[in-house]
């Protein structure tokens, strides 16, 4: 396949998690959003790296998925901490952060 295809693909899912940060109201599905969003950056990383013929851009990808990992798992505490004082996991309701 041509490597085209590949950043066609990571800005559409790109695009994708962009709007439903923007849209969507659920605390979950916007990390889930996020994490799309990282993975297309991911793509694209490899992409130019394979591109390239380097690996500059697969070591860059595997240190987002770390970060990603330890986003992941600081967010969900706090989604957590916050469904379990205010029995909901809106945006919108948690964003005074007053517990």
């Amino acid at each position: 396949m041509n490597p085209v295809h590949y950043l066609y693909l990571a800005a559409l899912l790109f695009t994708i998690g962009a709007a439903g940060v923007l849209i969507r109201r659920n605390a979950i599905v916007v990390f889930m959003c996020i994490e799309l969003m990282l993975n297309a950056c991911n793509l694209a990383f490899v992409t130019f790296s394979r591109l390239h013929g380097n690996l500059d851009g697969q070591i860059i990808a595997f240190f987002t998925m770390v970060v990603a990992a330890a986003e992941v798992v600081v967010g969900l505490a706090i989604i957590v901490t916050i469904f379990r004082t205010r029995h909901t996991a809106s945006v919108d309701d948690a964003s005074l952060m007053k517990l």
